[in-house]
């Protein structure tokens, strides 16, 4: 079986999707990309992640080619690859129906340094245009609107994030949601106030260095 550490890496973070209500059912994908064999792991289509087994995750090719797996790829595999044909630095994509980085997707609206913790993901997330799920226009448009950023919006969707390692690209989802809700909820009061560029490039830079997994 190829890849079998990253299928069970693949099947715990599904789970704490869930577990966390960062999504819920089938909501959302998740794969690992090895560098040394050109192969990506990514969940099925349509099983619940809380049914997924090893021999369900899928392994392709940079070509979208399945190599080993009989269960269909999640739909949004072109969404996964394209990062790691061109993004050396992202070796893990998670996708989620996070609830209030959807509410901002619905509105297209991008999320701004209102908070500090932004900097996992940026000095924003910008909102992708928007695309019908499962298309290489929606690979395209997520690409280009996650450049220099980890984390991006897809309108009337969700949210997408990638990092060097999957328990990386979990903490991005955790906190660019966390961030979202709290610009929310700052926004049906207020106007929140946001944080310089120049605080949050200190704040990427203080970051290399906090509390992540190497």
């Amino acid at each position: 079986m190829l890849m079998e550490k990253e299928r069970e890496k693949l099947i715990q973070y599904g789970k704490r999707l869930v577990d966390t209500n960062l999504t819920k059912g089938t909501g959302g994908n998740l794969s690992i990309f090895d560098r040394n064999n050109g192969y990506m792991a990514i969940t099925p289509s349509g099983i619940d992640f809380y049914d997924i087994k090893k021999k369900d995750i899928v392994i392709m090719n940079l070509e979208g080619k399945v190599i080993e797996g009989n269960c269909v790829p999640s739909s949004e595999w072109q969404m996964h690859l394209i990062e790691y044909k061109n993004r050396t630095d992202i070796n893990s994509v998670i996708h989620a129906h996070t609830t209030y980085s959807t509410v901002l997707s619905v509105l297209h609206k991008e999320l701004p340094a209102s908070h500090y913790m932004i900097a996992v993901a940026g000095k924003n997330v910008r909102c992708a245009e928007y695309a019908t799920y499962g298309t290489k226009e929606l690979a395209v448009n997520s690409f280009e609107s996650m450049r220099d950023r980890n984390a991006v919006f897809l309108a009337n969707h969700g949210l997408l994030a990638g990092s060097y390692n999957i328990e990386n690209a979990f903490n991005i989802i955790e906190e660019v949601e966390y961030c979202s809700k709290i610009y929310c909820i700052a926004k049906s009061i207020g106007d929140p106030i946001v944080l310089p560029d120049s605080e949050m490039t200190l704040m990427a830079s203080k970051f290399k260095s906090y509390g992540q997994v190497k």
